[in-house]
């Protein structure tokens, strides 16, 4: 882990990133191990904390293995395109392969879930992410490690999580 100490005041100010990590192909649970590495060697970023490692069944009823999902805290200096063009770098390295259909299983899934306060929505990003309501898999980790956050456009996330049944996320005792 580590901050970048050259860093002057023309910089852009620390912000928190919170990163949704998920698996299913290849080991899923060296995956986010790797991933977990890797996000502490980006430069001008700090992995602050991370959650448990979860099970979720696979979203669209698609026939695959079940995921293995946990949440990151990032505190960086990149700005929210730069941090994306580094997640997908990652996955990329780790043997993601992108194809138009969605919720297809995957050795590694790097979501920017939230960056600071920021909401923005445009073609290549979109934050908070889209998804982050419905999704229990992301909602409790993420309160095991910010249980007091509050999502920009969206309120505290105790009230999602009340409107987010855990059904089937299994936290394991497996840690990353």
């Amino acid at each position: 882990m580590h901050l970048d100490t050259k860093a002057t005041a023309f910089d852009t100010a620390v912000i928190r990133a919170f990163v949704g990590l998920g698996s299913n192909l290849d080991n899923p649970q060296a995956q986010l191990r790797r991933a977990l590495r890797a996000l502490t060697e980006l430069p001008l970023t700090l992995l602050a904390a991370h959650s448990s490692l979860y099970r979720s069944a696979p979203l669209g009823g698609l026939d695959q293995p079940d995921y293995l999902n946990a949440v990151a805290a990032l505190d960086t200096r990149l700005s929210a395109p730069e941090l994306l063009a580094a997640l997908q770098t990652i996955e990329h390295q780790q043997g993601r392969v992108r194809s138009a259909q969605r919720w297809q299983a995957r050795t590694l899934d790097l979501d920017l879930l939230l960056y600071g306060e920021l909401q923005l929505q445009d073609a290549a990003l979109t934050v908070p992410h889209p998804g982050i309501r419905e999704r229990a898999f992301v909602l409790y980790p993420l309160r095991e490690i910010a249980p007091d956050l509050v999502i920009p456009g969206l309120g505290e996330l105790s009230a999602l999580i009340a409107n987010c049944p855990r059904a089937t996320l299994q936290c394991l005792d497996s840690s990353l």
